[in-house]
């Protein structure tokens, strides 16, 4: 029995070994429930991986902010942040996402590579990347999950969601390819916050992208959906000419003792489908249900 057991955390060990981050802020895997181990396909990655007919903006059309110092970007009106102060810039609030954006959903625009401001930047969250140690663990009902192996704050930025950019005829190809749609569902998220059938720009006047992090994400690949969730997931930019490549941003919306479970809501409490259809849907077996087991749980994720 021991010799199964080492060999059972040496295959968790595996996937993790190719993973940059891995190094400098840890994640770890752990199996107490049965001898599930991490996909043998799946991948680690630490950024967006483009895939055919993804394009990011041509050089030419890039542009940073020209801010003199760090402290230039927080307090006079910084080009790349529209004036929309996301963050708290001192004190024990340092770093944190300000109330008013946690509670709304609104982008967060931030100074990325482009820039003059350093990485020390107030403005630079996102981009400076995660600081929170996370732990992948199996559930009894629900495959695998996430929780965090430091206590974490309102505000606090957690990781962002990773995975393959891919246009929207490819992730209708791969819905249809998949034995379950609705399964591939859970990783698939449309980059269109900025969707806009009258923009100017042409990238975000048709179908979104979209995100696939089944085969190749990071650890937030793993986060369960809740309807009583304690992150929330934000539209974050950096340069504004990849707007139709925008980053997904996980903050926790509320205080996280170390050890919870992290969760964020799917759908972000919008239910898609007629909500009086739901028992017909569910005859055919057209709605996912909802494992999340919340006081708010609404019975489906779509």
């Amino acid at each position: 029995m021991e010799a199964v057991t080492r060999q059972h955390f040496f295959f968790h060990d595996q996937p993790l070994r190719a993973f940059p981050a891995h190094k400098t802020i840890p994640v770890t895997i752990v199996n107490e429930v049965d001898q599930a181990v991490i996909p043998p396909n799946f991948r680690f990655v630490d950024r967006m991986v483009l895939r055919r007919g993804v394009e990011p903006a041509e050089d030419s059309f890039r542009s940073g902010c020209s801010c003199e110092s760090d402290d230039a970007c927080q307090y006079t009106g910084c080009l790349t942040k529209r004036k929309a102060y996301a963050y708290h810039s001192h004190g024990a609030k340092a770093g944190l996402l300000r109330s008013k954006m946690l509670n709304s959903k609104e982008p967060l625009y931030e100074c990325h590579a482009g820039c003059s401001c350093s990485m020390s930047c107030p403005n630079r969250v996102v981009e400076r990347g995660r600081t929170v140690p996370l732990q992948i663990f199996r559930t009894p009902d629900r495959g695998w999950g996430v929780h965090a192996q430091a206590a974490i704050k309102k505000g606090q930025f957690v990781d962002r969601y990773y995975g393959e950019i891919i246009t929207s005829a490819e992730a209708d190809r791969r819905r249809t390819a998949a034995a379950f749609s609705q399964r591939k569902d859970v990783y698939l998220f449309a980059l269109d916050k900025f969707t806009d059938p009258d923009s100017l720009d042409a990238r975000l006047r048709g179908p979104p992208l979209e995100v696939d992090g089944e085969f190749q994400s990071g650890p937030t690949r793993f986060i369960n959906h809740s309807c009583e969730p304690n992150l929330r997931i934000f539209a974050r930019v950096g340069d504004h000419a990849d707007k139709h490549i925008h980053d997904l941003a996980l903050f926790a919306i509320r205080d996280i003792p170390r050890g919870e479970e992290l969760t964020f809501d799917y759908v972000d409490g919008v239910m898609t489908g007629d909500l009086a259809g739901m028992e017909e849907q569910e005859a055919h077996g057209e709605m996912a249900k909802c494992l999340c087991g919340s006081r708010k749980c609404r019975g489906y994720l779509w």
